[in-house]
Order: C-alpha cells, then structure tokens, then sequence
C-alpha cells in the first residue's frame, strides 16, 4: 500500500467532525457507566459495616472508621468518572 494513501485517509478521518463527535458521545456514555460500581461498592461497604456494628458492638468505632475511607475513596472513583463524562459531553458541545 501507498504510505501517501493512508495518510490521505487518516486526515479525512480527522476532518470528518460527524464521526469525531460520534466517537465523543460514545466516549461520554461509557463514561457514565463508570458512576455505578463505586455506588453499589458503597452501598455494600455500609452493609456490611452496619452488619458487623450488629454482631460486634466494641468495633463500632473501627468499623465506622474504616467504612468511611472506603466510601470515600468508592466515591472518589464515582466522581472522576463523571468528571470525564462532563469533560467528553463539554468537548462534544464545542
């Protein structure tokens, strides 16, 4: 194959802003997909930190300690992902 051809090709590509902003939207939704685990993470942290809290009441504080930097962190995971999703919906907008 003709070097000058693909290259010819690739900057079609990269002018064409239909399939650019395609590539942003789908880049965007996947993104959002990234919010769930860190919700369901969190939602079972605090499960089973309450159900420990249950069983052993002298750990509350430990638990609850340790719950609340996982759910931290799970929830830090959450908002970077929808901060890529915000930034590719931004992005698709310009």
């Amino acid at each position: 194959m003709d070097p000058v051809l693909i290259a010819e090709a690739g900057a079609a590509v990269a002018n064409n802003s239909d399939l650019a902003k395609m590539g942003l939207a789908i880049g965007a939704g996947l993104a959002v997909t990234g919010v769930g685990g860190p919700a369901i993470g969190v939602g079972l942290a605090a499960s089973k930190a309450l159900e420990g809290m249950a069983r052993q009441p002298e750990a509350t504080g430990r638990l609850l300690a340790n719950t609340l930097i996982f759910a931290a962190l799970a929830e830090a995971l959450g908002l970077f992902a929808f901060l890529i999703a915000i930034l590719l919906f931004l992005q698709l907008q310009a």
